[in-house]
């Protein structure tokens, strides 16, 4: 496989340096892309930069992760209109830790293949590196006019509305560079890859290795990543979309996905998956045929959560889907484990009452009446029963005289009542 032209027929390049793709077919390359350690997970975000090096390490390359301790400790301007906060070394180290586990996940680490993926972190060569050995060995074959010319450093500096832009932030891209430098000494690294705002960055890296080692390195970006109706990528209202399952649950990652707008699954597909561009065609003209069956958001979701969760939390995610949306089935509520089924009904009115209630028996009408407020009356209640518009954890219930018990409990705690096809209410028993 050509990884340029599999990186251009995916829309996934944005600048290239010249004399990249023949150094890619003349040997076996290692390139690396660089993830600031901010938190620790990565988020989808992140996946652009992840999946260059996953078509890069299946292209038979050498894929090399930078998790970038040192620079992260300075804050990279690149796109920023602000300073950002300053990190400690344990709190790297646990971040580093939480990256490192999903990379595993996503890349090659482990096995015995020549191109098996790398990961390093910058903070083990930069910090026994005084500041009087910087500025000689680095600072003094870099000029300040080229440093200035670049456009996240111009952005800032002309901002009449900042305060300008710190020694700190400015030096970034020495330090950069320096990362550059350091891995295609210690690791023969010629390939700096990242997004498009990164491009001033990387190649401040290939001009250091060429005026200090006189050696030739290239640089490759791919556009960072938009929606169709303007909207930043990734950011919901609540935030992130984490690979984390604990910060995003597997349920809200693939309804992430399942929701993207039909412009946007055409593009994600091709980005965030490694099917093939013919597979690709066939679904994109399958989806054309027929928009409201959503086929192109349906492969898209699969494709990312069991690249990113697992096969059996992609098919948890559908069955939870289908449980909200009217086709899910008792089997199916009960088989859920407690963070997919608190996803799913996040949100939804929430009662709560003691186990103790519950161990002798509670009569419908009480339990949805009297001990939570499902419904505001015994006669309304009575004629949703009447008209088969009460369910008990996707049961319909037909009898007014039922005795709830401890047998109704999903995971031992909770009891899910809902009110014809969409209004559902959450009852805790603690």
């Amino acid at each position: 496989m050509n990884f340029v032209e599999e990186l251009r027929w995916r829309g996934m390049i944005h600048d290239i340096m010249p004399g990249t793709e023949e150094q890619l077919k003349k040997e076996l390359s290692s390139a690396y892309v660089g993830i600031d350690p901010t938190a620790d997970s990565l988020h989808i975000g992140h996946l652009v930069g992840v999946m260059m090096l996953k078509h890069f390490q299946e292209a038979g390359h050498r894929p090399i992760v930078l998790v970038g301790g040192a620079t992260g400790m300075i804050g990279d301007p690149s796109g920023k209109s602000a300073e950002r906060n300053l990190l400690d070394e344990p709190t790297l180290r646990h971040n580093q830790a939480g990256l490192q586990k999903q990379l595993a996940k996503l890349l090659d680490c482990d096995s015995d293949a020549e191109n098996r993926a790398v990961l390093v972190n910058n903070y083990d060569w930069m910090k026994d590196f005084s500041f009087l050995d910087f500025i000689r060995d680095i600072g003094k074959h870099i000029t300040v006019n080229y440093m200035m010319a670049k456009d996240s450093v111009k952005k800032r500096i002309s901002s009449e509305s900042q305060t300008g832009m710190s020694f700190t932030e400015f030096s970034y891209q020495l330090v950069q560079g320096t990362d550059f430098l350091h891995l295609y000494r210690t690791l023969n690294c010629k390939l700096q890859m990242g997004g498009s705002d990164q491009w001033g960055n990387i190649v401040t890296g290939t001009e250091l290795i060429r005026r200090k080692e006189g050696g030739e390195a290239f640089a490759l970006t791919c556009p960072l990543i938009t929606k169709a109706d303007g909207g930043k990528f990734g950011k919901t209202e609540s935030g992130n979309i984490w690979l984390d399952p604990v910060r995003t649950s597997p349920y809200s990652f693939y309804q992430f996905w399942l929701n993207v707008s039909d412009v946007d699954a055409e593009k994600y597909i091709k980005i965030f998956t490694m099917l093939s561009e013919k597979h690709i065609a066939e679904l994109v003209a399958k989806h054309n045929e027929a928009p409201h069956m959503r086929e192109l958001q349906k492969e898209l979701a699969k494709e990312v959560t069991t690249m990113v969760h697992s096969k059996e939390e992609y098919e948890m995610a559908v069955a939870a889907s289908q449980i909200l949306f009217g086709k899910g089935t008792a089997e199916q509520l009960h088989k859920l484990n407690e963070t997919t089924f608190l996803s799913i009904f996040e949100g939804v009115p929430q009662f709560t009452i003691s186990k103790t209630e519950l161990e002798s028996g509670i009569n419908i009408i009480d339990l949805l009446t009297e001990k939570t407020a499902v419904f505001p009356s015994k006669g309304e209640l009575r004629r949703t029963i009447k008209g088969n518009g009460l369910s008990i954890n996707k049961e319909k219930i037909g009898n007014p005289d039922l005795t709830v018990n401890s047998s109704f409990l999903i995971g031992g705690k909770y009891i899910l009542a809902q009110k014809g096809k969409k209004n559902y209410f959450l009852i805790i028993v603690e």
